[in-house]
């Protein structure tokens, strides 16, 4: 069985030591998604928000996340992140996907950035729509890809 490397021979938590690895290019994808009723969808689309333009200010909630990382996930590296690309696209009528992209050149990789990114995404537009519909679901927040380091190249088979 392989032991988690955020714990040391005793068990207990610790960062792991990247201090030997080399710096290289890295990048990753994530995603989640967000359901919510007809009235809020159409209201993301056309503006009419009452809290205002419920994606630019997902964005922007999104770039801030990837910077805060470190800060919300305990053993996290603290890593320059050097290019952040947030993207919406509706799934369907009514199921939002929020898309994080995330470039980073480091020893360790950008994959919790992504993901943490792109659920504040979500968790915001949430926020935004609340008034409208508090039934929204957030779902399927998971990573799509990533690149670099010593592990290589990853798909992931479910998109």
């Amino acid at each position: 069985m392989n032991r988690s490397s955020h714990f040391d021979a005793d068990g207990q938590a610790h960062m792991v030591d990247v201090s030997a690895k080399n710096a290289t290019r890295r990048t990753a994808t994530a995603i989640a998604e967000i359901r919510m009723q007809p009235a809020a969808a159409e209201s993301t689309r056309d503006g009419s928000a009452k809290k205002g333009d419920v994606l630019g200010i997902a964005r922007i909630a999104a770039i801030n996340a990837t910077k805060l990382t470190p800060q919300l996930i305990p053993l996290c590296h603290a890593i320059p992140v050097e290019s952040v690309r947030v993207d919406f696209q509706w799934a369907e009528e009514t199921r939002l996907q929020c898309r994080v992209t995330c470039v980073t050149t480091g020893k360790t990789g950008i994959e919790m950035e992504a993901l943490t990114g792109a659920s504040v995404a979500a968790l915001t537009v949430y926020d935004m729509l609340k008034s409208v519909d508090r039934a929204m679901e957030i779902s399927s927040v998971r990573l799509l890809e990533k690149d670099g380091g010593k592990s290589g190249h990853f798909s992931n088979p479910t998109g």
